[in-house]
């Protein structure tokens, strides 16, 4: 008996049941589907390297596009819309030292209206989110080839700023996220309804649910929700409250996939 009991308790330890999961509603093939996807009532905003463009919700349809022209940006990583504007995190990724920005746009023209920069700060912004009252960001760093200054995934951080840009307060990514994040980093993340911090890494088909810590300065990990969209820049759809209405991507394929969590 005593024997049957561990394989029970190896078998469950090994093989985690995931309580929810994310189920395809729709899916939208689009030409330029590489960083990440945003969006409010009526539109999503697929964001590439150097351009954006609009779509809307019911049937993907382009209605807007915007293209850098002056060689000044060289990396957006997602984005978020805020009462009629779209905040797009942007990095200098791969180039060393690492420099990030916020750059501002107008959600119904994509016109861009204006920008923030954060300079040398130890990581590569990749996303932001403004939630009671504070902004956000998550700062990557990673373990391979674009690894910077001796630092490696560890160093990955989530950074809260008040509406000046003055940080406050910072904390770490818990072990078992970095080791699923490993080589890459955070790529894409927002706060929930529910008060917690979902994140993707830059591939896996995951979304890492988190917590700030009661005391310390590491985020506690509580779950993890298989996705069908692969890692990178994601959206959560704040126009549906009843339910978890998640917008991702997949690379290889160029898919905007929209999911509901459940």
């Amino acid at each position: 008996m005593r024997s049957f009991v561990l394989l029970l308790s190896c078998f469950f330890t090994t093989n985690p049941v995931f309580a929810q999961k994310a189920h395809e509603i729709r899916r939208f093939q689009l030409k330029e589907v590489k960083q990440g996807v945003a969006v409010d009532a009526a539109h999503f905003y697929v964001i590439n390297n150097t351009s954006l463009s609009k779509h809307t919700k019911t049937d993907g349809k382009p209605v807007a596009a915007w293209r850098d022209t002056t060689g000044l940006l060289k990396h957006l990583n997602s984005g978020v819309v805020l009462n009629g504007k779209l905040y797009c995190v942007h990095s200098n990724y791969p180039e060393v030292p690492m420099v990030s920005s916020i750059e501002i746009f107008d959600t119904e023209t994509l016109r861009h209206i204006g920008s923030h920069s954060f300079g040398m700060l130890p990581g590569s912004a990749t996303w932001a989110d403004f939630y009671q009252g504070y902004w956000w960001v998550a700062f990557a760093n990673y373990s391979d080839k674009a690894s910077a200054e001796g630092r490696d995934n560890r160093w990955t951080m989530l950074v809260k700023f008040n509406t000046n840009w003055e940080r406050l307060e910072s904390w770490q990514f818990p072990a078992t996220v970095l080791q699923a994040f490993a080589p890459k980093s955070t790529s894409g993340g927002t706060w929930g309804k529910d008060g917690l911090i979902y994140c993707t890494g830059h591939d896996k088909p995951e979304l890492y649910v988190l917590k700030l810590p009661d005391r310390g300065s590491t985020l506690q990990h509580l779950k993890t929700i298989p996705t069908v969209s692969e890692g990178q820049a994601f959206a959560i759809d704040r126009s549906v409250k009843s339910k978890l209405i998640l917008y991702g991507i997949t690379r290889n394929d160029n898919f905007v996939v929209v999911s509901e969590v459940k």
